[in-house]
């Protein structure tokens, strides 16, 4: 996984930017093979709900953006990724799309009827199936931030962890932020995260929570409300985040990427130190936090659960 255990999961538990430089050669994007979990999420979503997952303030040109992340998927995985300026393919999956936005079978599909993607690209406006084929492409969602105004113009996000990101494009920093349980430390440092995100250098950060359902897909509307009514703590699910800034040359831009992960929570804290470590930063976690990540329904049982195993 790309999630940094010992980096993120610290106690006293702090909503905080915990930004750090990528490491010299350090992968940013993650190719999908054909019909796997992330793809077929996301098939879905691009399928059934793409206008609440393929979003833009309008008259926004996200252009640069866009081919900022191909050329960089292109130097960074050859053999997933093909950019020549103008056409994309996504040679794992023999589709591609052109200039214009036609969609071109190049080879036959390796799960299903063969044209899955294909039918799903066809089925998105012209000028949003290059980022359906990048979606489809790689595990991680994207995001234009543009730090002349502060603002998410542009998201190409199908798998929110627990939000919605029709409401969060066009939006300031702060806004997007406002809801963010003891976040002042986040919300103070707005204006230096957003120049050093859209700087020269490269940068990730790391996000986790512990929840009641195994999707990736968790837009609110797609969910129960009721938290944790009918899963079991010794039942739960490890929700991780690793989040990265591709600057765009000539802009004062980065592409933001976001790479989820879900497996069960016995599973990813399967040793002592792990729990321990984990229970520290629950232990800490204020009742507005609690409230905020979904948590304070069950926060004793969590904690039981995971003294036990430490």
């Amino acid at each position: 996984m790309a999630f940094d255990f010992d980096a993120a999961v610290s106690a006293p538990f702090r909503m905080q930017p915990g930004l750090r430089r990528l490491a010299a050669g350090s992968a940013q994007l993650t190719p999908l093979a054909p019909g796997s979990r992330h793809q077929r999420e996301k098939l879905a979503v691009l399928s059934a709900f793409w206008p609440q997952a393929l979003l833009a303030r309008s008259g926004f040109d996200a252009g640069p953006g866009l081919a900022a992340l191909c050329r960089h998927a292109a130097a960074e995985h050859p053999a997933a990724w093909g950019w020549d300026g103008e056409r994309a393919q996504a040679r794992h999956l023999g589709t591609a799309v052109g200039a214009d936005g036609e969609v071109e079978q190049t080879a036959p599909g390796r799960f299903g009827l063969g044209d899955e993607l294909a039918r799903c690209l066809r089925g998105l406006p012209p000028p949003w199936r290059l980022a359906g084929l990048l979606s489809l492409a790689f595990a991680e969602d994207f995001a234009l931030v543009d730090g002349r105004d502060g603002t998410l113009p542009w998201l190409a996000v199908a798998l929110p962890s627990h939000w919605a990101p029709e409401d969060k494009v066009g939006r300031h920093f702060a806004e997007v932020h406002a809801p963010v349980a003891d976040g002042d430390l986040l919300r103070k440092a707005g204006a230096s995260l957003l120049r050093l995100v859209t700087g020269a250098e490269r940068w990730e950060r790391f996000v986790w929570n512990v929840t009641d359902q195994p999707r990736l897909h968790a837009h609110p509307a797609r969910l129960d409300a009721r938290r944790w009514q009918h899963t079991a703590v010794a039942e739960a699910w490890w929700r991780t985040e690793r989040q990265t800034f591709l600057p765009v040359p000539g802009q004062t831009q980065a592409v933001f990427t976001i790479h989820v992960e879900v497996q069960r929570l016995a599973d990813a804290i399967a040793t002592p130190a792990r729990a321990a470590a984990l229970h520290a930063a629950v232990a800490s976690m204020s009742d507005a936090v609690l409230a905020y990540r979904g948590l304070a329904a069950v926060r004793e049982p969590l904690l039981a659960w995971l003294a036990a195993r430490r």
